[in-house]
């Protein structure tokens, strides 16, 4: 007998948190490298950090709006509410103890301390005053809150100090409680001179050296506590694209506002008496379930700097140097036209990290400096503020060529960085479009016209991941680079699409949101069940970010009770409840966590042997279909489909140390440890990677 409906689907906000527990199982793992542990904590607090400023505030709005709607989890927003604060108070206790009582500690055994006021000496007592005196204190500006100094505006995630004080001021007024706000432009961690802390590399926080010494602010007052908070604000951007003239200029507007939004989140220093706690919640129109005790800094992700240091390697993951793969590393920059014609031979698979993201850019300076080419066109999601592959477009359009820039404003967190790029192309000549009313364009695409043998011939490179160097060290992706005359036909007509006005175009080979990726996903799925229900091969391997849409998770069901074998890779968030009798028990979901991010999305379809594999921008997310510009691309040839299924699936399918298995109650438990040990981030960049000496396991993220 099948589950009631309403526990088909697995609550979004609680299966994110569950991958926010599985990073922070990396920090617990002591096999893992110390500094990368503090990094697996810091980027934990900064996923929570985004969960609060978006998922939390949309949460609130639903409560207020639709308090009795029940979502396909069976839930309504405040049960789902409470299911989320519950979660993540537990996540952040552990979080805090694991820091104070464990990472820390082990790095300062190691020469590498942070330094809270309890354990400084006299020496390091005088340097921190005489630090505070000559860099902080000029910039403290205390409010002391009465009905002539009225609470403070508060930006959003600031450092911040409550203090309660006792005694008279110059003018008469009883001291009560004031506060300060720590200056934006001040690092928030200070090196300390190992002569005076005794540690290779030792650090002192800002906030402790406003809470040692904040009573130099209030002379003659007494100060009776000191503690750090900071407040989450809601982040999400509300633009009114229909109503607007000029997208740009509204953006920019809003963003100004960004960091006052509506209060969601309270953090608290831990010994924070309970008055000065409602006070602030009270000033913040918060509650007690909204408030999170912080046992160390507030801001944990400040300590991520720690991890950028060089001098310990043994403390980091082994470096891994990504190689050019052939033939683009024996091409030469300045000779264009053999890159085009190696490309023109054949197809290229590039797989980052494990690859480098080098052909990618060499594929645009190819374009930027061959007389031969006469356009680019490109899409821009995110890519950093100093990006080389945008300064190839700035060269192409001022060497002349016909540059076209779908730049996606509506980035979330990335918007005035794109701003800041759309200006700069149009200062060039570069034609800049911001893409489709009410569509964010998240297609992965470069295009690039060259005029050959009296005609245009096209070549272009779809990819996976963004636009971005540095997280392409980082991000687990596919990049495809093809002169194939129908996909690149395809991808000229989205363009077109992008830029101006017209009619549907139809596609023969690229799948296309939001017009035909939907309905092509179910149409695939039906026909393996067909396939099934004949007796055929019938099977759906599918790596993804997130799987949340509702219908295709239907039909995902309808397969798994036909008989067609699934396994799903989903890094995050997942709706679809695997391995339930009656409902899914042909369907296997894993996650895979280690020192990559899982960031591909790669779809498979047995079709009665004739497997078809594509590479995509789109998770399976109702966003992702119907609210956004994706697409997803064929591997055609028999090579490189046979490299996708092997290193996106085969090997990440056969590893025993990062991926964790769904249940069917929605928990995630480890994949059982056996041997021998398979870490398929190793074993890839032991495979793509030519000078990659083999290392011990438990270094790359064994669990223990």
């Amino acid at each position: 007998m099948l589950p009631h409906p309403e526990t088909y689907f697995i609550n979004r906000e609680i299966s994110l948190l569950q991958f926010n527990e599985r990073v922070q199982a990396m920090a617990q793992n002591q096999a893992v490298p110390l500094l990368e542990r503090l990094r697996y904590l810091c980027i934990v607090s900064s996923n929570l950090d985004e969960f609060f400023e978006i998922r939390v505030s949309s949460l609130k709005e639903q409560i207020h709006q639709h308090a009795h709607q029940i979502g396909p989890d069976g839930l309504t927003p405040q049960q789902s509410f409470e299911h989320v604060h519950r979660t993540v108070h537990r996540l952040v206790d552990e979080q805090n103890h694991l820091l104070m009582e464990t990472v820390l500690p082990a790095l300062k055994a190691e020469g590498i301390g942070v330094l809270f006021p309890r354990e400084w000496t006299g020496r390091l007592r005088d340097w921190a005053y005489q630090t505070f005196q000559r860099e902080v204190f000029p910039l403290l500006t205390p409010i002391g809150l009465d009905p002539a100094h009225p609470f403070p505006r508060v930006y959003n995630k600031s450092l911040n100090f409550i203090i309660e004080l006792e005694g008279e001021d110059a003018f008469g007024r009883l001291g009560s409680v004031a506060i300060v706000q720590a200056p934006r432009a001040l690092p928030r961690l200070l090196p300390v001179p190992s002569e005076v802390c005794g540690l290779e590399r030792g650090y002192v926080l800002l906030s402790s050296l406003i809470s040692a010494f904040v009573g130099e602010v209030f002379p003659g007052m007494g100060v009776l506590g000191v503690y750090q908070w900071r407040v989450t604000r809601n982040s999400d951007l509300f633009v009114d694209e229909e109503e607007v003239t000029n997208l740009r200029q509204a953006l920019q507007g809003e963003l100004s506002q960004r960091n006052f939004g509506a209060a969601v989140r309270l953090e608290i220093d831990l010994s924070a008496p309970m008055h000065l706690a409602q006070f602030l919640q009270k000033e913040f129109q918060l509650n007690e379930h909204d408030t999170y005790r912080v046992l160390g800094p507030v801001n944990l992700s400040r300590l991520a700097c720690l991890c950028h240091t060089t001098a310990r390697p043994d403390l980091l993951f082994p470096e891994y140097r990504p190689p050019v793969p052939a033939p683009f590393d024996r091409l030469v920059e300045d000779q264009p036209a053999k890159l085009f014609a190696a490309i023109a031979k054949a197809d290229r698979l590039l797989h980052h990290p494990y690859q480098s993201f080098q052909p990618v850019l060499s594929f645009l300076h190819a374009a930027a400096i061959d007389p031969q080419v006469r356009a680019i066109k490109q899409t821009i999601y995110r890519t950093g503020e100093d990006s080389e592959l945008m300064a190839l477009l700035l060269l192409a359009a001022r060497a002349g060529k016909e540059v076209t820039v779908v730049v996606e404003l509506m980035a979330r967190f990335d918007e005035q960085t794109n701003i800041n790029w759309a200006s700069r192309l149009e200062e060039v000549g570069a034609h800049v479009s911001y893409g489709v009313v009410k569509h964010k364009t998240h297609a992965k695409m470069a295009l690039v016209l060259r005029h050959e043998e009296g005609e245009i011939r096209r070549y272009g490179h779809l990819g996976t991941g963004n636009y971005h160097p540095r997280t392409a060290r980082l991000y687990e992706d596919f990049g495809l680079l093809t002169a194939h005359p129908g996909i690149c036909a395809d991808m000229d007509q989205v363009f077109a699409q992008l830029t101006g006005l017209g009619a549907r175009r139809e596609l023969n080979y690229l799948l296309q949101s939001p017009f035909t990726l939907h309905t092509a996903i179910l149409q695939k799925i039906h026909r393996e069940i067909a396939h099934a229900q004949a007796g055929k091969a019938a099977k759906i391997m599918v790596k993804l970010n997130a799987l949340l849409e509702p219908t295709v998770i239907e039909a995902l069901y309808q397969a798994s009770q036909a008989g067609v074998t699934i396994r799903l890779i989903v890094r995050g968030m997942c709706a679809l409840r695997a391995g339930v009798p009656g409902l899914s028990e042909n369907i296997q979901v894993r996650s895979i966590v280690g020192r990559f991010l899982e960031h591909a999305r790669v779809y498979y379809f047995a079709n009665d042997s004739q497997e078809e594999v594509y590479l995509a921008s789109a998770d399976w997310m109702d966003r992702n279909f119907f609210r956004r510009v994706e697409v997803a691309v064929p591997v055609l040839a028999p090579r490189l489909k046979r490299r996708v299924i092997k290193e996106a699936f085969t090997l990440a399918w056969r590893d025993n140390q990062l991926a964790w298995q769904a249940q069917p109650d929605g928990r995630y438990t480890r994949v059982s440890n056996s041997k021998p040990a398979h870490n398929v981030h190793e074993v890839l960049m032991q495979r793509l990677g030519e000078q990659y000496e083999h290392v011990d396991p438990a270094s790359m993220g064994v669990a223990t």
